[in-house]
């Protein structure tokens, strides 16, 4: 069955409040609208790329009904280390709980992305994982890091966007996945899926 493409008038979904997501699609020039699912993510997985995979297609097709002709795009983010998930820290003892957990250790970033077609049906759902390792941090360093509020919000306690970048040794796997969204991998998808043509191109945005 053949499903009507991205476009200007049918813009693709971001089922996600992530400021992150929001910058990551801009830069792809992909004309879209977010649409918050508000669902309540629990974790009742034995694996976080199973968790992953399905808080991801659970966005997406919470926000199904409202979707009309469009495509919709959900996807979530976790830092694991030894088996443990990382979420988001609430206060500063969490902030340093995470960093000295991290500090001079290689960790994952998973992120669990889905594609609904037009109709509600999962047309792709993939799990990308990255590998970061993180510089030995000093606890002057991380009391610094903690003073400018970055590590709020953001899984694992760091952006390695932002101020962050300072601790990361290297990475092994897709710099845009760390971020929140693996954007090779999403336009793979969405071109094997259907929801675009081709890619890049000028006519979607202008």
């Amino acid at each position: 069955m053949k499903f009507p493409t991205i476009t200007k008038d049918k813009p693709l979904i971001l089922a996600s409040k992530s400021p992150r997501r929001r910058r990551l699609l801009e830069q792809l020039r992909l004309p879209f609208r977010i649409e918050v699912s508000g669902i309540q993510e629990e974790n009742h997985f034995t694996s976080p790329f199973e968790l992953v995979r399905a808080l991801a297609i659970d966005k997406a097709t919470h926000v199904n009904k409202s979707a009309g002709e469009s495509w919709i795009l959900g996807a979530d983010t976790i830092v694991e280390i030894g088996g443990l998930i990382l979420g988001k820290p609430e206060d500063d003892a969490q902030v340093r709980k995470m960093l000295n957990l991290l500090s001079g250790k290689t960790h994952r970033v998973l992120t669990g992305f889905s594609l609904v077609a037009p109709g509600g049906a999962v047309a792709h759902a993939e799990v990308v994982c990255t590998e970061v390792k993180i510089k030995e941090l000093s606890p002057k360093e991380i009391e610094a890091y903690i003073q400018t509020g970055e590590p709020f919000g953001k899984a694992g306690s760091y952006a390695i966007q932002g101020i962050g970048a300072f601790m990361v040794e290297y990475i092994y796997g897709s710099y845009t996945n760390v971020v929140g969204l693996p954007l090779c991998a999403l336009v793979k998808a969405l071109l094997s899926s259907g929801a675009l043509e081709c890619f890049p191109t000028v006519s979607l945005d202008t």
